[in-house]
Parts: C-alpha cells; sequence; structure tokens
C-alpha cells in the first residue's frame, strides 16, 4: 500500500490509515511527497510536478516487492497527484479522497468560500499566474481529464459537507472515471481526513474495496 498525503502535510497524516492495515495484514509505504515533509522542493504545484514522488514510490514497491499487488490511498493532493500521473503499470487498486476535477474548480471554490459570489470572479486572474508562481499551468491539473485513463479499479470518496471538493464535482469524477469504479458519500462530512472522521466506517469500506482486487484470486 502506497499512501499520499493531503497539502501542506507531510507522511505523519497517514499514520493512522497505515496502522490499520498493518491489522488487516498490509504493508503500508508513507512518503512525503515532493515540496513537503522532508522532500526535497521550493513549492507546490498541485499535483502536477508531485506526481514524480508517486511515480517514484511506486517503482520503488515494485522493484522491493516483485509480484505483489499494489494499491493507493491518496488524499486531496495525494490523489490528484495519483491520477495526474497515470502510472504504468496501474496499481491495483486506488482510493481517492477529496480529490477536485480541476484546478478551475479547486480555486473558485476556495475563494467563494472566503469572498462570497466575487471569489469566482478573482479566480480567472489568480489562475492566470500558476505559470509563475508554480510553473505549471492549469491544463496540467484537470485529473478528471485523466481519470478515465487510470487504468485502476478505483473508490472515489468525499464528504457530503465538502466545499472545497463539492459533492457534485465528485460525482463529476466518479462518472468519468472507467470501471470498475465505486462511489462513497460520508455524510455530514466536510474537507477533513474521513478516516479520524469516522474510523470504523471508513476502515469497513476501504478494507472491503481492497478485498476485492488485492486478495482475490481472480
Amino acid at each position: 500500500m502506497l499512501l499520499l498525503h493531503g497539502v501542506r502535510s507531510d507522511r505523519t497524516q497517514m499514520l493512522g490509515r497505515a496502522r490499520f492495515l498493518n491489522r488487516a495484514g498490509y504493508a503500508a509505504l508513507l512518503i512525503d511527497l515532493p515540496g513537503h515533509g522532508q522532500s526535497t522542493g521550493d513549492r507546490i504545484t498541485f499535483g502536477a510536478r508531485e506526481a514524480a514522488g508517486v511515480k517514484a514510490a511506486l517503482e520503488f514497491l515494485r522493484r522491493e516487492s516483485p509480484g505483489e499487488r499494489t494499491a493507493v490511498i491518496g488524499v486531496s493532493l495525494g490523489a490528484a497527484a495519483t491520477v495526474l500521473t497515470l502510472p504504468s503499470p496501474a496499481p491495483d487498486a486506488v482510493v481517492l479522497e477529496s480529490m477536485y476535477p480541476t484546478i478551475e474548480d479547486a480555486v473558485t471554490n476556495r475563494l467563494t468560500m472566503v469572498l462570497g459570489p466575487a471569489g469566482a470572479v478573482l479566480a480567472g486572474p489568480l489562475l492566470w499566474q500558476l505559470p509563475l508562481r508554480a510553473d505549471v499551468s492549469a491544463s496540467d491539473l484537470r485529473p478528471i481529464e485523466r481519470i478515465a485513463r487510470l487504468g485502476a479499479p478505483a473508490l472515489i470518496a468525499s464528504g457530503a459537507q465538502d466545499r472545497h471538493t463539492t459533492w457534485a464535482e465528485t460525482e463529476r469524477l466518479f462518472n468519468a472515471a472507467a470501471g470498475p469504479k465505486e462511489i462513497w458519500r460520508v455524510e455530514g462530512a466536510g474537507h477533513v481526513d474521513l478516516h479520524a472522521y469516522g474510523p470504523g466506517a471508513y476502515e469497513r469500506r476501504v478494507l472491503g474495496f481492497l478485498a476485492k482486487y488485492l486478495r482475490s484470486e481472480g
């Protein structure tokens, strides 16, 4: 299992998940994505450059454990980086939590939360600065345009009350994904750590999903 944290966090965010996965018999690798924690990098690119960390970690797992099935749990930034890298070969399963469909959606939602309707007007000028501030373009940050090519069974989850990535946006991602796929609406949750929000429900849902693709013989 490769566990990938959210933006402005580090690998310690995923310790709770690592513990329950270990109890269930899975080995877990936790990494700091580029520009986070102890990893090098001088800027956050919302998944574009962080994707290189996902690719490197999956290659490491394949070298160290050849023949073993591999899965990814990515939270927000970690989820986006997984989809944007389009790892090849694809993992055997992915859990994508609270992932934005496009950077335009992400920026507009966050500005609107703070500024109200004026936030949508200001999103455009801010997005124009992406190449200068992060050395990436908005076209590089549209997971919804790549998710159909991910090539892995996907569990797509978010909080019903998430205003950073709305439920309607999560449904758009689900509709764009190729099967096999599942969607999970976490009632009452906002843009929070879904495992910490409801550990029991999270562990049951995720372990059930993983068992289908990591422990089946077919």
